[in-house]
């Protein structure tokens, strides 16, 4: 008779690979349930498939108010505030708007591969406690959004959880949770609101990228600040075939990329629901070959690269009216906001340490 103790694995098959097999175990018999059930609402993808985008309630959605009463009140105030507004619907925050357009994606990938799940995943990811949890589901069932997925911590971090979840992306309105995740190596970035309200498109997701500490690393970035503009000039050409490392979001550009072949496999592309663009202080003739040669050494695509040889990127943002822009300098963040882009910083390389104090 065998014992009732931990056995070891097989000989060839690692403690890891027992717990991909398990967690493989876990899904099916999951998936067979909910295949038994009757739903016309799409099921969330398996995380291994899906493109996790976790997103804060305060991302999500305005708690200007709330975190006020929150600040000056105390947590209990905070709490009984929340129930007792619980069927007054939240507005709409910074990160409302792309989170409608990935699930716009979402519905025209579903359309054209009905059993595929490489598609977005949206995550509720904050450190709200779980009674405050009805407010939001009942704004988000308001707004028709498809977000099954909570993890609510009640005050307690939440960045320990984005690995389980397999984020490939965390929006957040606290600089330091945000700080705290891009440490533990996840493209994270934190949520500005725009300061003038814009239509933006509903039928088409646009995500803009600065270069140099968001897709790329901060290598140039470094020597720019250190030595100074003719240097920097000096050093790309020099390295102009030599590819750049990746930055913090270079994952999640690659992401974008992956489903717009999607589409273009179906003929989609002058119909492709995603546009992403790259919005660069750099100069063309100066440094821009070597980013373009990298993005290609990549396999990756742009639709469009604006060089702007240090000009404001504020009134081109206001041309292309893009559901994010992620950029690590505060200076591009405000000049962003002030014209109706809602920003998200990239709290990654060099530009940290030249940052005016907040």
């Amino acid at each position: 008779m065998s014992g009732s103790g931990s056995q070891e694995p097989p000989p060839g098959r690692t403690t890891e690979e027992d717990r991909q097999l398990e967690a493989e175990q876990d899904w099916a018999a999951a998936k067979a349930f909910y295949d038994s059930l009757v739903t016309q609402k799409p099921r969330p993808p398996k995380p291994q498939n899906a493109i996790t985008v976790a997103v804060s309630s305060r991302a999500l959605f305005n708690l200007v108010e709330e975190q006020r009463i929150y600040e000056e009140q105390g947590l209990e105030k905070y709490v009984e505030y929340q129930q007792k507004n619980e069927n007054v619907i939240f507005k709409p925050g910074p990160a409302f708007y792309f989170v409608k357009a990935l699930e716009h994606v979402n519905a025209r990938l579903l359309e054209l591969y009905p059993d595929d799940e490489e598609r977005f995943d949206i995550v509720l990811m904050t450190n709200n406690h779980a009674q405050v949890g009805v407010r939001l589901i009942n704004s988000i069932n308001h707004y028709g959004l498809t977000i099954e997925r909570f993890c609510m911590t009640g005050g307690e971090s939440p960045i320990g959880y984005l690995t389980a979840y397999l984020t490939n992306l965390y929006l957040s309105a606290n600089s330091d949770k945000v700080q705290e995740a891009i440490k533990a190596g996840i493209a994270s970035a934190t949520m500005f609101t725009a300061n003038k309200d814009v239509v933006y498109s509903d039928t088409q997701l646009r995500v803009a990228f600065d270069g140099d500490a968001v897709i790329f690393s901060d290598e140039s970035e470094q020597i720019f600040k250190e030595q100074g503009l003719d240097r920097f000039f000096e050093h790309e050409q020099l390295n102009e075939n030599k590819p750049l490392a990746q930055g913090p979001l270079k994952g999640f550009l690659e992401d974008l990329g992956k489903l717009q072949k999607k589409f273009y496999a179906k003929n989609e592309r002058l119909n492709c629901p995603i546009r992403t663009y790259l919005v660069t202080a750099r100069s063309a003739a100066s440094s821009g070959a070597r980013v373009l040669k990298t993005l290609r050494s990549w396999g990756l695509e742009i639709d469009e690269a604006l060089f702007l040889a240090g000009a404001p990127k504020g009134p081109i943002l206001v041309k292309i009216r893009p559901h994010i822009f992620f950029d690590d300098q505060m200076f591009h963040i405000e000049g962003a906001q002030k014209l109706g882009t809602i920003a998200a910083h990239v709290p990654y390389g060099i530009a940290q340490k030249y940052q005016k104090p907040t």
